[in-house]
């Protein structure tokens, strides 16, 4: 009789220890799966760009700085590590803000804004940069729900015992937080 209770108590507990195992290693490809969706989007947007260079390049021939950080910042990410999320997304915001300025260019080329190349690669960079803002909240999200598991009771026992490691959040940049100014 005791033997039957020892059998079941250890089966128990080697079911519960492969379940806790089992749910932070779903956790960890949720977040995993939540940054390869940034980064097929990130991918996207390169492959847009060139398009847009070419298109803008005919009509704003002085804005020639614009169109090369563009192009130099598109360069850049494709060179970033696959496992470097921060400087990625550093990258990324750099490029976001550049691709503001060319979009702004539009308002300055009565032509180039009537040109519906341009048009239609506006809409789809636009859709794009919302998509990798989506993703961005996805990924955090998964990524907090990965963490959460790593420090509460009883997970964290198996995390510790297997030495899972935190994965850091995706963050606004600094001078992106501050409110702008509007004056009356």
């Amino acid at each position: 009789m005791i033997y039957i209770i020892i059998i079941v108590v250890l089966a128990v507990l080697i079911f519960g220890y492969i379940s806790l195992y089992n749910g932070l290693q779903r956790a960890k490809i949720y977040t995993e799966e939540a940054w390869s969706q940034i980064d097929v989007q990130l991918k996207r947007r390169n492959d847009l760009i060139p398009n847009l260079v070419e298109t803008t390049k005919g009509y704003a021939k002085h804005e020639k700085d614009t169109l090369s950080q563009v192009v130099s910042l598109r360069n850049q990410m494709t060179q970033i590590p696959s496992g470097n999320h921060q400087e990625k997304m550093a990258v990324s915001d750099q490029l976001s803000n550049s691709l503001k300025t060319v979009f702004a260019l539009a308002e300055s080329y009565p032509d180039l804004k009537a040109n519906t190349e341009f048009t239609k690669l506006m809409e789809e960079l636009s859709n794009t940069e919302n998509k990798i803002a989506y993703s961005r909240q996805l990924f955090n999200s998964s990524a907090a729900s990965y963490n959460q598991k790593l420090v509460t009771v009883p997970s964290n026992i198996v995390a510790n015992i297997h030495h899972m490691k935190k994965v850091g959040y995706l963050e606004t940049p600094t001078d992106e937080k501050v409110a702008p100014k509007v004056e009356f």
